[in-house]
């Protein structure tokens, strides 16, 4: 039999009829012992044969990969012996338990988790009404509990069959998904295919993992796309984990095996709160906080045009050099990081000189501001390490949009009303400065290090601005040029311009930075802030 979905055409193998529910017959051991027999056909699934199946692809089972995210012995099932009523093409002999989805809760670190588990041997995974209305249900279950919602995607569409129905089971799941977001982390892991309607899900959450080799997310499979475009391209490439990790942004982390993938979800829980209503775990450290940094010195060069790796800034400063970075692969000229400072969990966001110098582009905007938003909505601190020659100049950039999609920088920092602390460590130009949380769009404190400048631009290109008709006047333009950079420098950039208009709090010895920001943290850990009576805002899109 075959399945024939909006992005994928499905092979299914048919299924074993379980026996019908028996009826009142018999006393209470022999259906004591019915209901075991039903508990265990549904534990099985559709056989040895389809799990060898699942396997040979180098894929687990649902109910191995909820073993490996969920504390040992700690997952409570819900509705495993739920089936689907449909009818018409061959379904009503057709009727499997669990309906091809795993649904129940658990503990992850000892803190209660749902979750839902596509099984690909019942239906390829395909989506249904019963099938859909579990996931509604768990999904309902996590809000009400406000307990975070971890999904593993291992489905090829709609079931079409059972028509609008499958479709309406969508909408129902992209509801709650909206209604859950900013109230309890979301998490999505892509472990097979995830086509047409059912891509949305994974990106209206709040994380999404993927797996090399065997995940694949589009809209529109590669024999659409070769049909309406031409375009000859295969699921990998259309859709694969490094295309989305590296080219689209839609996967956050990506790894090679569904073993670390799932690993790697267990770690980021550990540095969540379960919901919006309170902070993040807590964990004990032995790093001190008043460790002195004196690596920094070193790691940073004060020549501006000289490059460095802000990630090992970033290990220096937090606890025990542990952090967790969020997009990687993708725009990679920032940072954005969970890790902890003092045992409490910060988010860090951070120019990278090694990438474009450092520059803020459209990729990198949506990235930060995306991530900004996530640590606001989940009470994450938020700790800006500057580094930033403004943003990418470019007809491309412009005329794709830099001002509406730097305006979701600004607008995510502007609306955050978790402790905010903004650190320069050395150039801090134009509006790039000013989007990167400055002091004068809310940031609670601003440091800097005594190698930092803070300028409109740099003293090159604002030299050329300034006294650009003296230069040209000039005998000898090229000894007016570089007395009047001189003069702008000094007079405009020298470190502590800013700190004595009080736009920077302090200028900070590097090697004490961890204390600093162990204190300032510890000190907002008490902050309460509002924002205006409003249904909601209307950010840049």
């Amino acid at each position: 039999m075959t399945v024939i979905h909006d992005a994928e055409t499905v092979a299914v193998e048919p299924h074993s009829v379980p026996s019908d529910t028996p009826g009142p017959a018999g006393d209470a051991r022999s259906r004591t012992a019915r209901l075991h027999s039903l508990r265990g056909e549904a534990y099985r699934g559709p056989g040895d044969k389809a799990t060898a199946a699942q396997h040979a692809k180098g894929k687990l089972t649902a109910r191995e990969r909820i073993g490996l995210l969920l504390d040992a012995g700690s997952f409570h099932e819900v509705e495993p012996l739920r089936r689907h009523r449909a009818t018409g093409f061959g379904l009503e002999t057709k009727r499997p338990y669990t309906d091809g989805v795993i649904t129940g809760w658990g503990t992850v670190e000892g803190r209660t988790v749902f979750v839902y588990a596509h099984d690909f041997r019942i239906f390829g995974g395909a989506l249904g009404e019963a099938h859909a209305q579990k996931i509604h249900k768990i999904m309902d279950m996590a809000i009400a509990s406000g307990s975070p919602l971890v999904s593993l995607n291992d489905g090829a569409g709609a079931r079409i069959q059972e028509g609008v129905t499958a479709l309406a089971g969508y909408g129902g799941i992209f509801r709650r998904n909206a209604q859950a977001s900013g109230v309890i982390p979301q998490i999505s892991v892509i472990l097979g295919p995830c086509a047409g309607g059912a891509a949305y899900s994974p990106a209206l959450t709040d994380f999404v993992f993927m797996v090399r080799g065997i995940a694949q997310m589009f809209i529109t499979g590669p024999d659409v796309v070769q049909a309406v475009t031409g375009e000859k391209v295969t699921h990998n490439q259309l859709g694969g984990a490094d295309i989305h990790a590296e080219e689209s942004g839609v996967a956050h982390f990506v790894f090679d095996d569904e073993s670390a993938c799932l690993a790697e979800v267990r770690y980021l829980l550990s540095l969540l709160p379960s919901n919006n209503r309170e902070a993040p775990p807590v964990a004990t450290v032995l790093d001190p906080t008043d460790r002195p940094c004196d690596t920094l010195l070193d790691l940073v060069p004060a020549d501006g045009n000289r490059p460095y790796d802000m990630r090992g800034v970033i290990e220096e400063i937090v606890d025990d050099g542990e952090l967790l970075e969020v997009h990687e692969l993708w725009a990679r000229n920032v940072l954005c990081v969970l890790a902890r400072i003092g045992g409490c969990v910060v988010g860090v966001v951070a120019s990278q000189p090694q990438h474009l110098a450092g520059v803020l582009d459209i990729d990198a905007s949506e990235k930060a501001a995306r991530f900004v938003s996530m640590c606001d909505a989940f009470n994450i601190p938020l700790v800006t390490l500057l580094d930033v020659p403004g943003f990418l100049p470019g007809v491309t950039q412009e005329h794709e949009g830099i001002i509406r999609h730097g305006a979701k920088l600004l607008y995510a920092y502007c609306n955050a009303t978790v402790p905010r602390i903004q650190l320069i460590l050395r150039k801090a130009y134009g509006g790039a400065y000013i989007v990167m949380d400055s002091r004068s769009i809310g940031a609670d404190l601003s440091y800097a290090w005594p190698t930092n400048e803070i300028a409109v631009m740099g003293a090159e290109g604002a030299a050329g601005v300034v006294f650009r008709r003296q230069i040209a006047e000039a005998n000898d333009p090229e000894t007016v040029r570089a007395r009047v950079i001189e003069e702008y420098r000094s007079e405009l950039m020298h470190p502590y311009y800013a700190a004595e208009r009080g736009l920077v709090d302090d200028i900070i010895d590097p090697t004490e930075t961890r204390e600093v920001l162990a204190a300032a943290l510890a000190m907002l850990a008490t902050k309460h802030a509002e924002l205006p009576s409003r249904k909601h805002g209307n950010p840049p899109q």
